[in-house]
């Protein structure tokens, strides 16, 4: 079966090509001799995964810091290990719930038959980590795919060797490969892991690389998970304390350098608060980051790439008369990569910053002059990854929320609504496809299988053939009760 095999032998493979093809074979192979783990292993699964991202700490920070240049600390501890241990907990707290069989209700015409969902591991789960929160972004998912019962094969970034290497040596510590591996290679590694017929695959990353992803896994019948991005809107309704506001913004848009999948990618506000909403969100962000140039507090940009990308951004907005706020050196001290947080006031619609996912500290600002303006400009582009919303109007608040779609929404704060587990956390449209964490993550890597219960007492004989008038009669009196 092409589905239960890895990919054929190939003397022009890469190491890390070969090196998947046999971890693959070996936990198809674990998994075909025990297709069900047991309550108790899963849940030592999953303190080998809060033991590992605890007692690696203070390495994940180092690594992590290396590959950045310069990554916040507290960031780190946040960002990767406190929501990486506390999903682990909340899986153990909620597992033996998420393990149960769930009764089904039964047509009263069909008793006293019985019908449940069993829940039943998937398999092998591949995961596709990205360089942004390179650790947590991985172990996440693990975290779900684990509590379900699966083995797991993560393939993380190469745009962060240092971390990558880290989680490999952590995992291998706590893990036997047949249930948990990381795969460390370049690029052809990365399209040899799509290619690999996993029973699931979770991808986080753009959505261009989303698309060719799950094009890959198709020719598999793969399901796939895709966390995507896109550019999440913050409207600030007139109601809203608009300095409270920017202090959110400007926190949420300069975590890790705004390199964040959920981070604001644009402000709508009236035309006139525009310039006050700038100014409040400067203001807040040199309160939070007094010396952005030299702080350790401010996240680097991951590569000269990348920083490039975003200065050039900045500069053809410039040029097409756009007004610039700078929070921070305007060098940003090139050999960190640290830029500073540039606010665009009302710019062209036609450049970058405005068609493409920022993923850096550039937050245009645009003026909506009514709430149906700013909803009509958030509908006309693609579904966001996450929208946020300011102001004490409920009317006003429950109105965008029926009036738009996103993957997820938080109101008056940005990015919390990711770090609540008990909340499904994925795109729609061209944001993403399918969701974890939680109970959420449990059923997406499981097979939550149908049973009917037949009973010893079932009439479904009287429908056997040979067809008679008496079947006549009780197909009547069955369409009348349905």
């Amino acid at each position: 079966m092409a589905a239960d095999t890895a990919r054929p032998l190939d003397a022009n493979k890469t190491d890390g090509e070969l090196e998947l093809d046999r971890v693959f074979a070996l936990q198809k192979k674990a998994y075909a001799a025990a297709p069900f783990i047991s309550y108790d292993q899963r849940m030592a699964s999953l303190d080998k995964i809060i033991r590992l991202t605890e007692a690696n700490e203070q390495k994940f920070i180092d690594a992590i810091n290396a590959d950045f240049g310069n990554r916040a600390r507290h960031e780190t501890i946040m960002s990767e290990i406190v929501i990486t241990v506390s999903g682990a907990k909340l899986a153990k707290k909620n597992l033996k719930k998420w393990i149960r069989p769930r009764g089904v209700a039964t047509p009263a015409h069909m008793l006293p038959a019985k019908s449940r969902l069993e829940p039943q591991p998937l398999g092998v789960i591949g995961i596709i980590s990205p360089w942004n929160y390179p650790i947590q972004l991985a172990l996440t998912p693990v975290i779900a795919a684990l509590a379900a019962g699966n083995r797991v094969m993560i393939k993380p970034s190469e745009l962060t060797p240092h971390a990558s290497e880290a989680m490999r040596a952590a995992i291998a510590s706590e893990f036997d490969e047949t249930v948990c591996a990381v795969i460390t290679g370049g690029v052809e590694t990365g399209q040899a892991f799509t290619e690999t017929p996993f029973d699931h695959l979770l991808f986080t990353g753009s959505t261009p690389v989303g698309i060719r992803v799950a094009q890959a896994a198709a020719k598999n019948l793969t399901p796939v998970t895709l966390e995507l991005g896109g550019k999440s809107p913050v409207i600030i309704d007139d109601s809203a304390d608009t300095a409270k506001a920017a202090t959110s913004i400007a926190q949420g848009k300069m975590l890790n350098a705004g390199q964040t999948c959920i981070a604001p990618d644009y402000v709508l506000a009236s035309p006139d608060k525009v310039d006050a909403v700038a100014e409040d969100i400067a203001n807040a962000a040199r309160t939070l980051y007094p010396e952005i140039d030299t702080t350790a507090d401010y996240t680097s940009i991951i590569s000269d790439r990348h920083f490039a990308r975003l200065k050039t951004l900045v500069e053809e907005a410039r040029d097409r008369g756009a007004k610039i706020i700078e929070v921070g050196s305007a060098n940003a001290l090139h050999p960190q990569r640290k830029l500073p947080l540039t606010l665009v006031v009302d710019p062209p619609e036609d450049i970058g910053i405005m068609k493409e996912e920022i993923f850096g500290p550039i937050l245009p600002i645009l003026s909506a002059k009514t709430q149906d303006d700013a909803i009509s400009r958030i509908n006309e582009g693609d579904r966001p990854l996450a929208l946020y919303w300011f102001g004490n109007d409920r009317v006003a608040r429950d109105r965008v929320l029926e009036k738009t779609v996103s993957g997820g929404v938080t109101v008056n704060d940005v990015l919390w609504h990711f770090a609540q587990e008990n909340l499904p956390f994925g795109g729609v449209g061209k944001s993403g496809v399918g969701a974890y964490h939680g109970e959420t993550g449990f059923e997406t890597f499981s097979h939550m299988k149908p049973v009917f219960y037949q009973s010893k007492f079932a009439g479904t004989a009287l429908l056997h053939p040979p067809y008679t008038e008496k079947t006549d009669k009780i197909l009547s009196f069955l369409r009348k009760i349905l």
